[in-house]
């Protein structure tokens, strides 16, 4: 496994059941960071994520008494799906255990896929010793989704996709959440070009790769906080850690704040959908400390449930101050609210909601409380308007954003 010969091999199964997915040149993102940058857009595959080619090509491998025994894995989402598309393509049975946390959209869309899932434990972990449990007793075929050769070569064909895209490519960016697909990616960039820089990109909370490789050996953490459930893992994959130490090139972290605004940003500036382990890679161009290379950041998937996403932009849009929420004290009589308004008019701010409370002191005839929570074009707009209110004699004062 992971020769340049079983990648070739991995290429040509997995076009059975995969989107052709271009590199998209961003010019947001190359004037912001001063490179060259492209998105791999494994959002757009067919069940929203690059996990169909790591799952199919497993699949591929077995004999069809393993096949017949059923599959059985464990995934966030992404492999899930994976897994149930490339199972019901072989006409195999699949079982897949989430954890509870999972979003509602890939529990769905993994038994629309003919998958029986059953959800257990709060994060990946406890969903996959409960999926050997279930393997031990009943005998199914496992399909892990990242510690394993076969699965991490069939994610390694996106690697090949991208060289004979973009032959000059001088870094690629890949998220890591149990390292299947750095693993994949790393080990045959490194074969077919070395000069070739991987950078794996992990969430801050959930930053287990980077642990292991600081300890020279794979960790586990004790805890994972992180948006970005589908690389919410606590311990990578022993037999894949090796390929990691050998070909990833550095590790990058990303807040989940940074993510939020990422969102923002490829909806904005690309009208693409990414879910927030996708993002990683996204957020992480904001911290190369170089510039006038071309970069690849390889866009996981796109899964992303709508409650979610509804959440994401909110808080994207508050940390650009595009909303933000004033309160002012005003005199209790008629007339202010409308010169409030006016002064806000004024300054084209747009008004999103109004909270005109009378009871916020015993007095009513000193002030009512009056919040405004309004639209912005960014930071230096939010300024000129609470400038403008302070000069005509209010005293606004920025309070957290309630929409």
């Amino acid at each position: 496994m992971l020769t340049v010969e079983k990648f070739e091999e991995a290429s040509e199964i997995v076009k059975k059941v995969t989107q052709e997915t271009k590199l998209v040149y961003s010019g947001f993102f190359s004037n912001q960071t001063g490179n060259k940058v492209y998105f791999k857009p494994e959002n757009m595959q067919v069940t929203g994520a690059y996990k169909i080619r790591g799952a199919y090509y497993k699949i591929s491998t077995l004999t069809e008494e393993e096949k017949k025994k059923g599959l059985i894995t464990a995934s966030a989402g992404n492999h899930a799906q994976g897994v149930a598309y490339a199972a019901k393509a072989f006409g195999a049975k699949a079982v897949i255990v989430m954890p509870t946390t999972t979003p509602l959209i890939k529990v769905e869309r993994t038994k629309g896929y003919g998958a029986e899932v059953i959800l257990h434990g709060n994060v990946y972990d406890e969903a996959c010793e409960y999926a050997y449990e279930l393997a031990d007793k009943h005998g199914y075929t496992f399909i892990h989704p990242f510690d394993d050769l076969a699965v991490a070569t069939g994610q390694g064909t996106i690697a090949m996709e991208i060289i004979k895209e973009l032959p000059l490519v001088d870094y690629i960016l890949v998220p890591i959440g149990g390292g299947g697909l750095a693993t994949g990616v790393s080990t045959l960039v490194k074969q077919l070009n070395p000069n070739i820089k991987v950078i794996g990109v992990e969430p801050a909370g959930a930053n287990c790769m980077q642990a292991s490789l600081l300890n020279g050996k794979v960790m586990t953490l004790p805890t994972v906080n992180t948006i970005a459930d589908g690389t919410a893992v606590k311990r990578p994959g022993d037999h894949i850690f090796p390929y990691i130490q050998k070909n990833v090139d550095e590790i990058i972290t990303v807040e989940d704040d940074e993510l939020v605004v990422a969102f923002l940003d490829m909806v904005e500036n690309h009208k693409m959908i990414v879910e927030n382990s996708g993002l990683l890679t996204v957020a992480a161009l904001k911290h190369l400390k170089f510039q006038n290379k071309k970069v690849v950041s390889i866009l996981s998937g796109g899964n992303m449930d709508v409650i979610t996403m509804a959440s994401v932009v909110q808080h994207g849009l508050i940390a650009r101050d595009r909303i933000f929420t004033v309160s002012v004290l005003l005199p209790d009589k008629p007339g202010e609210l409308v010169r409030v308004a006016g002064i806000i008019a004024q300054h084209q701010g747009n008004v999103v909601k109004l909270d005109h409370n009378q009871f916020v002191s015993t007095n009513r005839t000193a002030a009512v409380e009056l919040r405004i929570t309004l639209e912005a074009f960014g930071t230096d707009h939010k300024n000129e308007i609470i400038q403008a209110l302070e000069e005509e004699g209010y005293r606004p004062r920025v309070v957290m954003a309630n929409l």
